[in-house]
């Protein structure tokens, strides 16, 4: 979702933004600009359509001076993305760059509109400049001007205003969205996260909900939602300086999915004690085996993780689970028990959806446990408890890395909860360790098979539509690969569980819709074999995606198969999760498409 970074500096700000957004490029964006405020105190801009590098070669041609600045990389919500829609927005008197929807904006700026205010834009930004404008003119200074115009604005932003005739002055404020300010010598910045300052600070403060901040070289002024002057702890940031790059593969994403043997055994060895295969976690400040039901809630990816680990929790602790989309969850009001945990998974502990649920779950007295890859995110700030993936920075759009290293602490946190609740032996607890200690070497294997998945995408690419078919946690696996081949190669592609056949998507089997099939060994592997013969008999040409028994059943009856290794079936998820991510990304090579930024998407949603 949209980036925004501002700096008041020593030195032109214009290159070292341009360097901020650059790290804000992960995010998504379809648009860029930065404004500073030049020698003689007038505002201006530069913006671009498009990526960054458009940007750049602008800013090559016409220099932006000027110490103190604002810049933003837009994901169009409200008009295309033209470079008219671009931030920053400004008047004569001031500018803003700002992520997030404005809900009240047509009213406002009907409002304006009637006072002779001209709008340029088709955006709900352009309305802040505007009223902050208005406000001026009747003789409010900036700070004054800018408390005001927060008061009338209603929905979930952050955002950044700088000054004409202010040098030494710029205002941040948030409100659902995340913003960090960050401390500098002589210097003061502000972003929507720590990465994009990294290379500048290590120094940060997170605004809190309804935080506002005046930011001059010297310091930095916080009011709270009331505008009462307030203090926020300075945190040292984690995050490293050092801007990621491919180390030679082509797409972030191929690094990533080459990634995971490693930080899937990360991930492991944070949880599970080599000499004794316990799973431990830290002491929880409730009860394990008290808790009555787990409230499960997620968005995208996240929450095809939670719908595996639905079957785990239930199958290895025997606890009942509840499991829905945070956008959905929402607006349910659903009633949830008395000492029931909230279970939250999120990538970048952004996404405004499973926040506002968090919020919601806390409001009705649950236990909030939260699993996330940013630790200084908004959500781990705001649960009980985390759970940290150790994935490390992932900039492609589509997630592969953090999605299995979920599954992986998903996994650890069954077992515990198994044994916790006395539903496992101690043995048993130590042969699921011992599969999930198996994981990264197995993931190392499947990744050789690339070449075959490389090879098997020219038939993908060919098609119009595609199936994928699972059982059991295999299920929300086609799930997820559908959601991988749509985000990154635009192929239309649907997940079904294998028993659904027959009640309404078989009509859609013939020979040009290839049809994955994910058939671990497992307790629903003759019935799946079963569904597979029935697309068979249609003529549906199917990828097998098995173990050796899988291929050995079905590999003559089948157009391909790709044979991965046999493994005990609680860890078959987080392994199968590797090939569909392969031949999703194949297919969007073969297709010519954006694969670390598909077009229409962000990283991270922090809207709604």
């Amino acid at each position: 979702m949209c980036g925004i970074i501002g700096i008041i500096g020593k030195s032109d700000a214009a290159p070292r933004l341009v360097e901020g957004l650059r790290r804000l490029e992960y995010r998504g964006y379809d648009s860029a600009g930065v404004a500073t405020l030049l020698a003689d105190g007038t505002i201006e801009r530069r913006r671009a359509e498009g990526k960054l590098a458009n940007l750049d070669k602008k800013l090559q041609g016409e220099p932006l001076a000027g110490l103190i600045g604002i810049g933003h990389t837009r994901w169009a919500t409200h008009g295309g993305p033209t470079e008219t829609n671009a931030h920053p927005h400004a008047t004569n008197k001031c500018a803003v760059v700002h992520n997030g929807i404005i809900e009240n904006y047509r009213e406002l700026k009907a409002e304006l509109q009637a006072k002779g205010h001209v709008f340029a834009t088709e955006t709900d930004t352009e309305v802040i400049v505007h009223l902050v404008t208005d406000y001026l003119d009747q003789g409010l200074d900036p700070v004054a001007a800018s408390a005001a115009s927060l008061k009338r604005l209603e929905g979930a932003f952050s955002l950044a205003l700088i000054f004409a005739g202010a040098p030494d002055l710029m205002i941040g404020a948030r409100r659902g969205t995340p913003q960090a300010v960050g401390y500098g010598d002589g210097e003061m910045y502000l972003a929507s996260d720590a990465f994009a300052l990294a290379p500048l600070t290590n120094r940060l403060t997170y605004l809190e909900e309804g935080d506002w901040v005046e930011l001059r070289r010297s310091g930095v002024v916080i009011h709270d939602a009331s505008d009462a002057v307030v203090t926020r702890e300075i945190r040292l940031s984690s995050v490293s300086g050092a801007l990621i790059g491919k180390e030679g593969y082509r797409h972030f994403m191929l690094k990533e999915i080459y990634e995971q043997p490693l930080v899937i055994g990360d991930t492991l060895n944070a949880f599970i004690q080599p000499s004794s295969g316990h799973v431990s976690l830290p002491e929880f400040p409730f009860d394990l085996a008290a808790v009555p039901r787990i409230t499960i809630v997620a968005c995208g990816t996240a929450y095809y993780a939670g719908c595996v680990a639905k079957y785990w929790f239930e199958q290895i602790a025997r606890i009942p689970v509840e499991i829905d989309i945070a956008s959905e969850f929402r607006y349910r009001e659903a009633p949830l028990p008395k000492g029931g945990v909230a279970l939250f998974i999120s990538q970048s502990g952004e996404t405004l959806d499973t926040l506002e649920a968090l919020r919601y779950c806390k409001r009705q007295g649950q236990h909030i446990l939260s699993i996330v890859n940013a630790p200084e995110s908004t959500i781990a700030r705001e649960s009980d408890y985390v759970l940290y993936t150790l994935a490390g920075p992932e900039i492609g759009v589509a997630s592969t890395k953090a999605f299995t290293t979920q599954l992986t602490t998903l996994a650890c946190l069954a077992v515990a909860l198994g044994r916790a609740r006395g539903e496992i032996t101690q043995e048993r607890e130590a042969q699921l360790a011992e599969a999930l200690r198996e994981v990264p070497a197995r993931a190392a294997d499947i990744l050789g098979h690339d070449e075959t998945l490389r090879q098997l995408a020219h038939e993908v690419a060919e098609a119009r539509d595609v199936l994928y078919l699972g059982r059991g946690t295999s299920y929300p696996l086609a799930l997820e690969g559908a959601l991988k081949l749509k985000e990154i190669s635009y192929i239309h592609a649907e997940g079904y569980a294998a028993g659904e056949l027959k009640h309404g998507p078989i009509a859609l089997i013939d020979e040009s819709v290839p049809v994955i099939v994910l058939v671990p060994t497992d307790s629903l592997f003759d019935k799946v074999v079963s569904n597979v013969q029935e697309v068979c008999a249609r003529s549906g040409k199917v990828l097998l995606i098995a173990d050796a028994k899988g291929v050995a059943k079905l590999g003559d009856r089948v157009r391909w198969s790709v044979e991965l290794p046999t493994v005990d079936p609680f860890v078959a998820p987080i392994l199968y999760a590797i090939p569909v991510q392969l031949l999703a990304y194949h297919t969007a090579v073969l297709k010519g498409t954006d694969v670390d930024q598909p077009r229409n998407l962000a990283k991270s949603v922090t809207v709604e």
